[in-house]
């Protein structure tokens, strides 16, 4: 509980107890939300059942057993009926004759979020001022008038003690309205399950983080709310019921969304959440990670890189010298054979600096169907005559935001890696969808023998090679390095038939490219002016911005806004990586800089989403909105 809870509940008690009447307040749970101090002397209560949490039907057990009600033949059936009472959530009043002879009133009414507030009045004296009234209605003595006045004060009493509870009810609701606002407002699921696993809260967004799932889940078994997600969740919730805090994360099956859940003990017995779809970070942090590997591979390989490619320039250098020399015919060949190795040298050399170069992802609007269809034309003179191509083209027909480039050598790559596997005959396929919204998935597959046990476990290792001498061991680690530089993930499995790679990239919609409503943040005057002016020969409506603060403002008031074209540095502490978090997730957002590529700020931006480097032109700028931005 916060300090804020804290507060009001104790000014809330406090309240509760300046008034006469004995009050409780239960759920719709049939728990004990609060109560003041004469509940629990009216009805001679132990403390644990005027505790939050205490459960209604022991405390009418209690009363009974106590014979508060008379003589009762079968306890349970009256302990049933007051709670079937209860559960109709109905207004009602009663009074009952207590056998002490006291006379009490119980009057209860219903909370708009579930639960009721009951009061319970002594009204002994109003009775017995009533009996007298009657028994004695054509003589008024001084006794009825004392009475009588005593009647009058106790229902000027009452009135202020209802309009206090009427206060009270209303600060209560509108409490929790407040607080569940602010939580279905967050990007989250927050919700909370009794020691049988049943919702007795949630904010209504379980389905925006596991999609297919249900909202309403109140009083819902939590297996039954999470369908098959369950499995991966049930040993922590029993950890968390065992008063162990967990916090982890899951790829649940629907589109293999990444999950962050968070269980919280609680001294009844119940657990907290709170969950929410990482997704989105865990591809920014696969991508900065397998940046730094880069990095530091470029570190170690550089100075060896360049020692060893002198020692082959030498080498090359004396061999050409033997070669001018007039050898015999068999010393020509084996100077011939040393220049080739050396030169096989050279390349291998060059593809370990592609590898931990400073290659750098360069994602531009990207028509999907044209990369596949020049795929099969670019690959199919390299296919012997008896291996036959398929393309099998799922994507939509929204350009996406990916590195032709890049993703094309990989699949022609992978490819030929396929081709080599078949041999003279057999078939390759490449098939493309989308998983939801979050993945586009590419697979290549073959019918040859398939992966070996070693091959499955070793091939993304680089030099890792099961062609003898014809492999660098250096293919499928560049594919793989390509593809976690885009956030993404790749799998090597056989199948019944073969074998076959599985690409997954994040799915990332281009912005709108013309006609659209475009925001720009620069805080340089200059550069804004140049800029804008840039977006407008492209058909787009502007507004500026020049801070992150700014920006947010105009995003929240314009709904219209199709795209955001940011400088990573801006006036004040917050950078456009900053305003990319704070900006609703399916506005996209192209960042732009004159930082180098070893800044930082910029690698962070280029795992967020497409960089532009200062300076630019206007065709670069219409690369990345798409092709009809060429016009």
């Amino acid at each position: 509980m916060n300090t804020s809870d804290a507060y009001i509940k104790t000014m809330t008690s406090a309240g509760l107890n300046l008034i006469a009447q004995a009050i409780s307040i239960y759920d719709d749970d049939l728990k004990l939300a609060v109560c003041n101090r004469r509940f629990q002397e009216m009805f001679f209560l132990p403390d644990a059942l005027v505790q939050p949490g205490a459960r209604f039907d022991e405390t009418i057990r209690f009363i009974a057993n106590r014979g508060d009600y008379g003589p009762v033949v079968d306890i349970d059936a009256l302990v049933q009926s007051r709670v079937d009472q209860a559960l109709a959530f109905v207004p009602h009043y009663f009074e009952r004759t207590r056998p002490t002879g006291q006379v009490i009133s119980i009057e209860g009414a219903p909370l708009a979020e579930g639960g009721w507030v009951t009061v319970y009045t002594d009204i002994t004296r109003t009775k017995r001022v009533e009996e007298l009234l009657r028994a004695r209605s054509e003589e008024l003595s001084d006794q009825l008038l004392s009475h009588a006045e005593e009647l009058s004060a106790t229902n000027r009493e009452l009135a202020a003690t209802n309009s206090a509870l009427e206060e009270t009810k209303r600060q209560l609701t509108v409490t929790e309205a407040r607080t569940r606002l602010t939580t279905e407002m967050m990007p989250a699921h927050i919700a909370h399950v009794d020691a049988r696993g049943y919702y007795t809260y949630s904010n209504r967004r379980l389905s925006s983080v596991i999609p297919g799932r249900p909202s309403n889940i109140l009083r819902m078994h939590i297996s039954d709310a999470l369908g098959p997600a369950f499995a991966k969740i049930e040993p922590h919730l029993k950890a968390a019921y065992d008063g162990k805090s967990s916090v982890f994360e899951f790829t649940e099956n629907h589109d293999s969304r990444r999950i962050r859940v968070a269980f919280t003990p609680e001294e009844g017995g119940g657990v907290y959440i709170l969950s929410m779809d990482i997704t989105e970070e865990t591809q920014a942090r696969v991508a900065l990670q397998q940046s730094r590997r880069r990095a530091m591979a470029a570190q170690m390989t550089s100075g060896l890189a360049h020692d060893f490619s002198n020692l082959l320039t030498i080498i090359l250098g004396m061999q050409s010298k033997l070669e001018r020399m007039g050898l015999p015919e068999e010393a020509a060949q084996l100077v011939a054979a040393t220049q080739q190795t050396a030169k096989r040298g050279g390349r291998l050399l060059n593809r370990i600096a592609d590898m931990t170069g400073n290659r750098t992802l360069r994602p531009i609007a990207t028509d999907m169907h044209g990369v596949l269809e020049d795929l099969k034309l670019l690959a199919s003179p390299s296919l012997p005559q008896g291996i036959g191509l398929s393309v099998l083209d799922h994507t939509p027909d929204e350009a996406l935001m990916l590195d032709p480039g890049m993703l094309q050598d990989a699949l022609l790559n992978l490819i030929l890696n396929a081709r080599d596997a078949c041999g003279t005959s057999g078939q390759i396929t490449v098939s493309a969808h989308t998983i939801g919204n979050i993945w586009i998935e590419i697979t290549v597959s073959d019918t040859g023998p398939g992966f070996s046990a070693e091959a499955l476990e070793k091939a993304l290792n680089p030099f890792f090679t099961s062609k003898g001498s014809e492999g660098s061991g250096l293919g499928l680690p560049m594919v793989y390095d390509t593809v976690k530089l885009a956030g993404g993930d790749l799998h090597l499995r056989n199948t019944p038939s073969g074998a076959s790679v599985v690409m997954r990239l994040p799915y990332r919609p281009a912005p709108q490219s013309q006609g659209g409503l475009a925001l720009l943040v620069e805080d340089n005057e200059d550069l804004r002016a140049t800029f804008r002016d840039m977006l407008v020969e492209l058909g787009h409506t502007v507004i500026e911005a020049t801070s992150v603060d700014e920006a947010c403002a105009l995003a929240a008031d314009l709904p219209d806004i199709t795209f955001v074209l940011s400088d990573i540095r801006l006036e004040g502490f917050a950078t456009g990586l900053d305003l990319a978090e704070r900006l609703k997730k399916d506005l996209p957002i192209v960042l732009m800089t004159s930082l180098p590529l070893s800044d930082p700020l910029h690698r962070q931006a280029l795992a967020i989403g497409p960089v532009l480097r200062k300076p630019f032109t206007r065709a670069q700028l219409s690369a990345l909105l798409g092709p009809e931005a060429h016009s």
